[in-house]
């Protein structure tokens, strides 16, 4: 068999060398250092530059996000309670009883009820107006009353509304949120302040009118006093009612 292999061979170079083939020469690989770390380095440089730019989409992702949270409105609103405290003071202060918070029904009634005692008027026309005066201050001090009932009625809804505030501010998002829930907190201070208004205007006015009657009533004491030791035609005694 080997003989066989090795008259086949002979055979086969035989036949090259007479066709004039010569045999290819062996192929050898060639490894170059200096490429081969060139090309290292340019694909490392590649990737760090594929790095920077996934941490710069990560950035402007993480801005956006900050954005979207900057943008976001708070989900809180305390307007709406605010309003309806202020609308129910209004309400009460416009219900003022007889003389009301109006210039024009204030000047009319002092120059008429409380104006001085005149020697011209009836002494049914001084207890009339004396009578007036009395209810007027009456009024005044029950709308006071009320104000002040009102007001502290109002107490219990602020604390609500300041308490659900501060909460919604600290767990602000945003700078959106956290300025909408400062400015909710400042509506609940001006609607606090203006029922403490009410209030003030409700008392300076029970205590005014009262002041007015008790000044109207020492000048018609007067007037009174005047005629009843004025000579002429001398004490009368006539049957009146004070009041009701």
């Amino acid at each position: 068999m080997k003989r066989f292999h090795r008259l086949v061979s002979g055979s086969i170079v035989a036949i090259t060398l007479s066709l004039g083939v010569e045999p290819a020469p062996a192929q050898l690989v060639v490894f170059d250092p200096n490429n081969y770390a060139q090309n290292v380095l340019t694909a490392a440089r590649a990737l760090q530059q594929i790095n920077n730019q996934i941490v710069s989409l990560q950035n402007q992702a993480q801005m956006l996000i900050n954005q979207a949270k900057n943008l976001a409105t708070l989900p809180f609103s305390s307007l709406l309670q605010l309003e309806q405290s202020i609308l129910r003071t209004q309400q009460l202060l416009a219900q003022a009883q007889r003389i009301a918070y109006d210039i024009g029904q204030i000047d009319h009634a002092f120059s008429t009820t409380y104006a001085a005692a005149s020697s011209s008027l009836s002494d049914q026309a001084l207890i009339a107006n004396a009578q007036t005066r009395w209810q007027n201050a009456m009024a005044g001090l029950q709308d006071a009353m009320r104000t002040q009932a009102t007001v502290v009625g109002n107490i219990n809804t602020n604390r609500t509304q300041m308490s659900a505030l501060v909460t919604s501010s600290q767990g602000a998002t945003g700078a959106l949120q956290a300025s909408q829930a400062g400015n909710q907190l400042l509506a609940l201070a001006a609607q606090q302040l203006a029922d403490l208004t009410a209030v003030v205007a409700a008392h300076g006015r029970a205590q005014n009118l009262e002041s007015a009657q008790h000044a109207t009533a020492q000048d018609q004491s007067r007037e009174q006093l005047r005629r009843f030791i004025a000579p002429g035609q001398g004490y009368q005694p006539i049957t009146v009612q004070m009041f009701h």
